[in-house]
Order: C-alpha cells, then sequence, then structure tokens
C-alpha cells in the first residue's frame, strides 16, 4: 500500500511538473513553434504547431487533426519558422496521465488485432499483406491497411473481426508506394525514402522520365524499394524538360560551323551537349557555343 501510495505521488508531482511548464511558457511566449510529432513510434514523422508551449523531445502531446485529437510523441527540438502555418495540424497541449495511459492502451489493442486479423485471414485463404493497423484515439474505429494483388473479398473477414474486436472495422487496401512511406526504409542515395519522410502526394513517373534525363534503363537502378520507379526522378524534371525544348532532340542531326553529327546526349551538370560525328567520334560542346539548328 505505501508503495502504490509512492507512485501515485511520483506521478501526481511529474505530471505537475508538466502542467508547471505549460503555464510558465505561455507566459513567456506566444510564438508559434513547429516540433515533429509521430502517432506511433514506426509511424513516419508530420510537423505540427506548438503555441506557447515549451516542448522537448520525448513529450507526449494532444494533437488536433481537425477531425479528431490523437496522442502524440515529440521527436524534435521546437523550431520557429516565419512562415504561414495555418496548413499544419495544431498541438493544443501536453497529454495528460490519462490520456497517455489511454494512448499506450490502443498500442496493445492494435498488437492483439494484427495478430487476430493474420490468423483470421490466414484460415479463410485471403492472399493479403497487413502492413498497419491504427486505432483511432476515440477508439471509433479500427483501420486495417493491406496490400493485394488484387481485389479481395473480406466481408465475413470483417464479420469475423467485429466479433472478435467489439468494435468498428475498416479495410482499406493500398497500393505498394503507400506501404513503403508506412513502413520506411533507406534509398538508394543513403537518406529516408521520400515518401515516409515528407513526400505526401504521388504522382505518375513513366520510363520516358529516366529516358529524358540519360538515367540507365535497368530497373535495378532506378527503382525505389517499393519496386516502383523512383519519385526523386520527378525532381529535376522539369529543368531536363526546359533543356531539351531549347536543343535539337536526342537522335537529331546537326551542322554546327566545326562539327557536323548526331545528338547522342545532354549534360545539364557540364552544361554541354555530346554529339556523334560520322566518323563515330563522340565530341563534348559546351552549351553556350551550341547553336540550335533552324
Amino acid at each position: 500500500m505505501k508503495e502504490k501510495n509512492t507512485r501515485e505521488n511520483r506521478s501526481q508531482r511529474s505530471f505537475g511538473k508538466q502542467e508547471g511548464r505549460v503555464k510558465r511558457s505561455s507566459r513567456s511566449s506566444a510564438k508559434p513553434y513547429v516540433v515533429e510529432v509521430v502517432l506511433r513510434d514506426n509511424f513516419p514523422g508530420l510537423h505540427a504547431v506548438a503555441t506557447g508551449l515549451s516542448l522537448k523531445p520525448g513529450d507526449m502531446v494532444l494533437l488536433d487533426l481537425g477531425e479528431r485529437p490523437e496522442v502524440a510523441k515529440v521527436i524534435s527540438p521546437a523550431v520557429f519558422l516565419p512562415l504561414n502555418l495555418e496548413a499544419l495540424p495544431k498541438i493544443k497541449r501536453l497529454a495528460s496521465l490519462k490520456e497517455i495511459s489511454r494512448y499506450k492502451e490502443n498500442i496493445r489493442f492494435e498488437e492483439k488485432a494484427w495478430s487476430i486479423c493474420e490468423q483470421l485471414a490466414r484460415e479463410q485463404g485471403l492472399e493479403m499483406k497487413l502492413v498497419r493497423v491504427e486505432r483511432l484515439y476515440d477508439r471509433s474505429k479500427v483501420t486495417f491497411y493491406y496490400t493485394a494483388d488484387g481485389r479481395i473479398d473480406f466481408r465475413q473477414l470483417v464479420k469475423d473481426l467485429v466479433r472478435a474486436l467489439r468494435t468498428r472495422i475498416e479495410m482499406r487496401q493500398i497500393g505498394v508506394r503507400h506501404e513503403a512511406g508506412m513502413l520506411g526504409g533507406i534509398g538508394c542515395c543513403g537518406r529516408e525514402i521520400c515518401c515516409a519522410s515528407f513526400l505526401r502526394k504521388f504522382d505518375p513517373v513513366s520510363i520516358k522520365i529516366a529516358k529524358e534525363q540519360s538515367l540507365p534503363l535497368d530497373p535495378v537502378k532506378i527503382s525505389g524499394l517499393c519496386g516502383r520507379l523512383l519519385c526523386c526522378l520527378l525532381f529535376e524534371h522539369n529543368v531536363y524538360a526546359e533543356l531539351a525544348a531549347s536543343l535539337p532532340k536526342i537522335g537529331k542531326k546537326i551542322s554546327l560551323p566545326d562539327y557536323e553529327g548526331r545528338v547522342v546526349r545532354y549534360n545539364i551538370f557540364r552544361h554541354s551537349v555530346t554529339i556523334e560525328t560520322s566518323q563515330g567520334q563522340e565530341i563534348e560542346i559546351p552549351m553556350k557555343e551550341f547553336r540550335k539548328e533552324k
């Protein structure tokens, strides 16, 4: 009994310190700061605005996502950004001990739901790969994210999950690019993959874009962890498109004062155009000296 009281007193003192920090910081500063938070330890981070709060990595906060509140963990120091931050979610305050306890219970529930869903899918012969299980903080719904080669008839699976978990169920099929964004990883560049760190919209990437950038058309070299073409091929594509608009197309024969040949490649980093003469010799010409054939 004495040990229990000691733990309760310690928790109350800890929570009191958090409350005191909120009150002191709200009096001292009302500037909007940006911090990075995660809803789960293995989820990609997202940026949120904290006004009048003194936050540090490891703090648990109550996040306002517009349609619902969520408890999240701060994983970066607060940074002041003199930008329009209206589009970012807002941090309401530090999470209370009761809210943190509810958050941890939800995580344990997600682990249980994952095991049950995998077992039921296996028993029913459903060829699907579970990627993420997410329970809303208010416990109104549990969402199962999965990938599959085709459409899955999961009606019986949903019935069994509702019976086992006693909650509303949503099954959401995602593509391999979204799967990579959820799971995260390190790309061929040595950095965290774009879809897990900052990329939120997936624009189509075609092999034509790789050709226009004179990249090797080896799928291993120009594909990401998801097996699709690298999203970063789009980042500099407009530069190559502008360059191509002011120069003759690859393969076109041109005539210059000193050279005649066929254009074989561009190099935007060296600001040069390479042509191949009739003798098979390749000559690199600076773009500033290159005159487009009319």
